[in-house]
């Protein structure tokens, strides 16, 4: 249900960007009178490609105020005397310089019961790498060590600039698209009408068909956006694999994968009870999504990514 609940915020979060960015070419279209069919496909597609890129980069570069602002992460001062800071300070600035990484990331923490992390930043010199409570709370230090490595073979690897281009991509060649299917539907009706051209409810009728397009075709082109990202956690993994060791990587992917393919209350009476019992069988929920399901998938199925690792197949 939260693999599910991501999905569905990142795929809606680039439909209202993309749908936005919509909205404000057809109004400058319309209010400076360009008509791109008349005008010439060229220029629509340097309009798409500047608000398409134009978007992803912006997003990336906020990318460290978002996390901060709406996940409430607390960064670590690296004077801090608080021993447990201090630690998981330690452990980052440990990793990235195995990782060759000349300035270390900002490292931060958020109050979560979920077992969670992330990296983002628009370089390495401008990252943040933060854990949530509920990870720390739940894993040994092998295991955070594992999941720190991961993070930061995010980073290393590029992937928040490779994934904004890839973003930046997709978004242009949607809105171009969406924009000749709505001239193609808008020429279609005005076959026989041709003295209802223009005005504002021309421009909220091509605006609305617009939007029905641009939806699609960004849902079509996020199978592309969430293919590399699920490879990308492969690289991240090895990358884990690298800065720490195999084990380590594979331990915490196993924490990950008991953590949550197990329901909440037996989680939670898991963690009270620390007896080393090993209930995944019984109560294992399925993350080998099929057909469809799998496309929309931003991250690989946790086995997949544990026998990956296993058996060196990255």
């Amino acid at each position: 249900m939260k693999m599910l609940k991501r999905t569905g915020l990142f795929i809606l979060t680039n439909i209202l960007v993309i749908t936005t960015l919509g909205f404000v070419i057809n109004l400058a279209f319309h209010f400076l009178g360009i008509n791109p069919q008349d005008s010439g496909y060229s220029l629509l597609l340097i309009f798409c490609a500047l608000w398409g890129f134009g978007g992803a980069f912006i997003s990336l570069l906020m990318s460290r105020w978002i996390a901060k602002t709406f996940h409430g992460v607390k960064v670590i001062d690296p004077q801090t005397m608080d021993s447990n800071e201090r630690h998981l300070l330690n452990m980052v600035y440990q990793i990235a310089r195995r990782a060759g990484m000349e300035t270390m990331p900002e490292v931060g923490y958020y109050e979560s019961s979920d077992v969670n992390a992330f990296a983002t930043g628009p370089s390495e010199s401008r990252s943040l790498v933060a854990v949530s409570t509920g990870l720390m709370s739940a894993m040994n230090d092998a295991e955070v060590e594992g999941v720190l490595a991961h993070e930061i073979a995010h980073i290393v690897n590029g992937d928040m600039v490779t994934m904004t281009l890839i973003q930046g991509v997709v978004n242009a060649f949607a809105m171009f698209f969406a924009h000749i299917l709505t001239m193609i539907v808008m020429n279609a009706l005005r076959r026989n009408d041709d003295d209802n051209r223009g005005g504002f409810g021309d421009f909220m009728l091509r605006h609305m068909i617009y939007n029905v397009a641009s939806i699609a075709l960004t849902l079509l082109g996020s199978i592309l956006v969430n293919y590399f990202s699920r490879q990308r956690e492969f690289r991240a993994d090895a990358g884990g694999a690298h800065y720490s060791s195999r084990e380590k990587m594979t331990a915490a992917l196993q924490k990950l994968q008991r953590v949550h393919e197990l329901p909440h209350s037996r989680r939670m009476q898991e963690e009270e009870e620390r007896d080393g019992k090993d209930s995944l069988a019984a109560l294992k929920i399925s993350s080998k999504p099929s057909g469809i399901g799998r496309l929309f998938m931003t991250h690989p199925p946790l086995e997949e990514r544990i026998a990956a690792l296993q058996n060196r197949a990255y």
